[in-house]
């Protein structure tokens, strides 16, 4: 799954003119991270509340506009990144939300609650989505697919050790997949037996 399929699009912004006041007020308002920065559509930075709270302890006086306290360097990612690879990379940096960019482009935005959801998806989509990928690999429905709490179990009418560790390492990339076993369909303890 792609960064596309959860981001929110259009999100919230404020250029470098808006007022920090104003910034706080929207940060406190809808719980965000960060607010984008934009100029002209182009994504130019981030403002956090960390931001906000450093400029608030400004000895000299509290800064009046965003451009003077935003993160100029933000971290983006494009629209077509996977699921995993951004929840691995905004852990790993200790990041709440991400905007999503094309050619500097604000496009949206994800947060760990965006992906959260697709971690937590029910049996019923995991077992769709895990149908879908290894029905592109495939070019058939081959194999049938089980899920229950993460736990994918894959059956089809071959034994190839070769398929079966290719649809084990697709399913595995499947967002909320945690295990995959595969099976012949005859001996698969989800499939029902087929009468003699």
């Amino acid at each position: 799954m792609l960064i596309r399929d959860v981001m929110t699009r259009a999100p919230l912004t404020v250029s470098s003119e808006t007022s920090v006041h104003v910034a706080a007020r929207l940060l406190c308002r809808y719980g965000f991270a960060l607010l984008p920065v934009v100029a002209g559509g182009a994504l130019v930075g981030v403002v956090t509340v960390s931001d906000i709270l450093r400029a608030r302890d400004d000895e000299v006086g509290p800064p009046a506009r965003i451009g003077e306290v935003m993160t100029r360097t933000a971290c983006a990612v494009p629209p077509d990144t996977d699921i995993a690879d951004v929840a691995v990379f905004m852990v790993d940096r200790g990041l709440r939300s991400l905007p999503v960019v094309t050619d500097d482009e604000l496009v949206g935005i994800v947060t760990r609650l965006d992906i959260t959801r697709v971690l937590a998806r029910s049996d019923a989509d995991l077992r769709a989505a895990v149908e879908r990928k290894l029905d592109a690999y495939a070019g058939w429905s081959r194999w049938t697919v089980h899920a229950r709490e993460g736990e994918v179990a894959l059956c089809d009418e071959f034994d190839d050790p070769v398929e079966q560790h290719l649809a084990t390492v697709i399913a595995a990339a499947v967002p909320g997949t945690v295990h995959v076993d595969t099976h012949h369909r005859t001996a698969c303890p989800h499939h029902p037996p087929v009468a003699a």
